[in-house]
């Protein structure tokens, strides 16, 4: 099992957090996603690395930032 944490700006509601949640778990090999709303921490536990940029690009596409 691989973890990582990111930095996601600009989530302000529980909507945010479900968004997040539901980009970044698509991505393959995705096992689990934990969103902390108030310091904007996203930890991704996945069964292999996951590539930042794969990362990057599910935030985006829920309307996001990964600082």
């Amino acid at each position: 099992m691989s973890q990582s944490t990111y930095t996601v700006q600009g989530m302000t509601c529980g909507h945010c957090v479900s968004s997040v949640t539901e980009e970044v778990s698509e991505i393959d090999g995705v096992q689990g996603v934990d969103v902390d709303l108030a310091s904007g921490l996203v930890t991704v536990t996945s069964d292999r690395d996951i590539a930042e940029e794969d990362v990057r690009a599910a935030v985006v596409e829920a309307g996001y930032q990964l600082v």
